[in-house]
């Protein structure tokens, strides 16, 4: 139970006690005046009576205050429960139209791909042809040069000048 409560239950139990110990003064008929009337009535049971009218009153006022809480936390709940159910439509849609667009991207990707590859793939060919003959050129200087100095070792040999130290 909660502190309140207790506290309630406890001031309701003394009010109890004291009226019970009290009860022949409770009881004693005093003159009351009602505004248009007097009347001879015990006034500590009057008062008792108030007091448990509103007593009574505050229960129930605490009644429908939980229970009107109570509704509304319910329809709270429904109604967080159908935003949830949207949300997770609306994240199923979105996903969906994803994988539509995947889906239509994916084949024009392949294709540039594609395209890319055999582009790099000529560019490839051109380019080992290219460095093929400069290979086959470079290779073409290299042996004249190798010639002409074959030649230039025959001509020494046939003189009689020594070959130039290279």
């Amino acid at each position: 139970m909660h502190i309140r409560t207790l506290f309630v239950a406890l001031v309701l139990g003394v009010m109890v006690i004291f009226a019970a110990i009290n009860w022949s003064s409770f009881m004693a008929p005093t003159t009351l005046s009602l505004l248009f009337a007097t009347i001879q009535a015990p006034l500590g049971l009057i008062m008792l009576g108030v007091t448990a009218l509103l007593t009574a009153l505050f229960l129930l006022l605490i009644a429908y205050m939980q229970a009107s809480l109570l509704m509304d936390t319910r329809r709270h709940a429904r109604e967080l429960q159908v935003q949830r159910t949207l949300a997770e439509q609306a994240e199923a849609s979105r996903i969906a139209e994803l994988r539509s667009y995947l889906e239509a991207e994916l084949p024009k990707l392949t294709k540039e791909i594609a395209e890319s590859q055999t582009v790099v793939e000529t560019r490839l060919d051109r380019l080992d042809k290219d460095l093929q003959s400069v290979v086959e050129q470079a290779g073409n200087t290299l042996a004249a040069y190798i010639g002409e100095l074959e030649d230039r070792l025959g001509q020494g040999k046939a003189g009689t000048d020594p070959p130039p130290s290279i």
